[in-house]
């Protein structure tokens, strides 16, 4: 499935792994490949450069970034790649992810960042987005993504009964 393709979950510091494991738990489940890492776009900026700009000779080509408060990481990763970054807004903070949020959506024109919802549900649905631009090319993984939602949808009309 995605042969050769990868995902990189990269996100600020470790208090965010709870939430974009889910976003890891999603991709495993499709059996796509990729890595989680902490890193920070303010304590490790080199490290951060280094690991976008080394990441298609790893066969990465889409990034999802999950980080709080000034949440630049998605940016700076968009600074360093043509490729897809998702970001998601993480719930910390005194204003709980409406500053992560602000922060990651207002990127300058020509440095894209798809931004995704706050916290979990963001997560999910970046890991969901990444699956489903992977299947544009997979009729495999599209055939399970379709399976996924109807699944969904028989969840939510289940409880009717």
């Amino acid at each position: 499935m995605s042969k050769n393709k990868k995902i990189a979950i990269l996100m600020g510091s470790q208090s965010d792994y709870e939430t974009m494991k889910s976003a890891s738990d999603i991709l495993t489940d499709f059996g796509i490949e990729h890595e989680v890492k902490i890193l920070s776009a303010h304590r490790t900026p080199e490290e951060v450069k280094n690991y976008v700009e080394s990441a298609p000779e790893k066969g990465i080509c889409l990034f999802i970034a999950g980080a709080g408060m000034a949440a630049h990481l998605a940016g700076v990763i968009a600074s360093h790649t043509t490729l897809p970054v998702f970001g998601v807004p993480m719930e910390s903070g005194a204003l709980k992810g409406f500053d992560a949020l602000l922060s990651t959506v207002q990127m300058p024109g020509g440095i894209p960042v798809g931004t995704l919802g706050i916290g979990s549900a963001g997560a999910k649905n970046a890991a969901l987005l990444a699956v489903s631009v992977f299947s544009i090319d997979d009729q495999e993984l599209e055939t399970k993504l379709k399976a996924y939602r109807k699944k969904q949808a028989e969840k939510v009309l289940s409880q009717n009964k």
